[in-house]
C-alpha cells in the first residue's frame, strides 16, 4: 500500500550543506524541522553569496544559491515545468522527488494539492485519482471538483471512509474505503493525460498533529501510486 512509497524513501540519503557568513538561516530550520539533514558551513567575510551544496548518498549533485532555494521551497513547493529550467533547479526537485519530509502540515499539504489539481485541470484530460481520508473531508472541496469535472475531460476518482453521501457529478467516480485500508493517508496521483511529463503525485500518512510524505513528479513512482489507487476500486 501507500506505506511502502514511503517506507522506499526512508532509505534515500539526501543532504544539504548550507554554506553561510551570518546566522542560522530560516531555511536550516525549516529543513531541519521537515525531517531533512542539514549542515551549515562559514562562509569568509567578502566571500560568495550563501549557497547549497546537496548530496545524495555523499555525492554533490548540484548547488544552488540560498535565496534561491528558498523561494523555490515557499509554498506551494512544486517542480516548474522543465521548459527554461536551469540544470540546477532540476536537481534540486529531483532530490526532493526522493525525499521523505516528516512533519508537513495541511496548508502545506493543501498547496501541493492544490497545484496538482489544477496541472490536471490545465492538462484537462487523463485519470486524476485522490484520498480524502473519509468524504465528509470532501464537502469543503465540491465546488473545486465540480469545476474539474464539468469544465475538463479528466476521469475523477475520489476515496475516502463513507462516513457522508458526496453528491453525483458527472465525470466523478468515488469509492468507499469500508475497510479503512487509507483513512490515514492524504493522497493524489495524476497520470498527466497524453503528455507523461505532467505526471505527479503526493502521499503523506497522518501522524500525531502533522504528516509525514512526499511529493513526486517521478513517473515510476506516480505509476505506482496509482497502481494502489486503482487496487482499491
Amino acid at each position: 500500500m501507500f506505506e511502502s512509497l514511503l517506507t522506499e524513501r526512508e532509505t534515500s540519503r539526501n543532504q544539504f550543506t548550507i554554506y553561510r557568513s551570518g546566522d542560522r538561516t530560516p531555511l536550516e530550520d525549516w529543513l531541519s524541522d521537515h525531517g531533512v539533514t542539514v549542515t551549515a558551513k562559514s562562509l569568509p567575510e567578502g566571500g560568495p553569496d550563501s549557497f547549497v551544496e546537496i548530496l545524495r548518498d555523499e555525492e554533490v549533485v548540484g548547488i544552488i544559491g540560498l535565496q534561491e532555494l528558498e523561494t523555490l521551497l515557499e509554498p506551494p513547493i512544486v517542480r516548474p515545468t522543465d521548459e527554461g529550467v536551469s540544470t540546477a533547479y532540476r536537481v534540486v526537485f529531483d532530490v526532493l522527488d526522493e525525499t521523505l519530509f516528516t512533519s508537513l502540515n495541511r496548508r502545506e499539504l493543501l498547496a501541493i494539492s492544490r497545484e496538482i489539481e489544477e496541472r490536471a485541470y490545465r492538462v484537462e484530460n487523463g485519470t486524476l485519482r485522490v484520498s480524502f481520508q473519509q468524504f465528509s473531508t470532501f464537502m469543503s472541496q465540491i465546488e473545486v471538483y465540480r469545476v474539474l469535472a464539468t469544465e475538463t475531460a479528466l476521469d475523477i476518482h475520489i476515496y475516502g471512509t463513507p462516513d457522508w453521501i458526496p453528491p453525483e457529478i458527472s465525470g466523478i467516480t468515488y469509492h468507499e474505503d469500508e475497510d479503512e485500508r487509507i483513512r490515514q493517508y492524504w493522497a493524489l496521483a495524476f497520470d498527466g493525460g497524453l503528455d507523461q511529463r505532467q505526471m505527479c503525485g503526493l502521499v503523506a500518512r497522518e501522524h500525531g498533529e502533522g504528516y509525514r510524505g512526499c511529493w513526486t513528479n517521478e513517473p515510476e513512482m506516480v505509476s505506482e501510486l496509482l497502481r494502489i489507487f486503482e487496487s482499491l476500486s
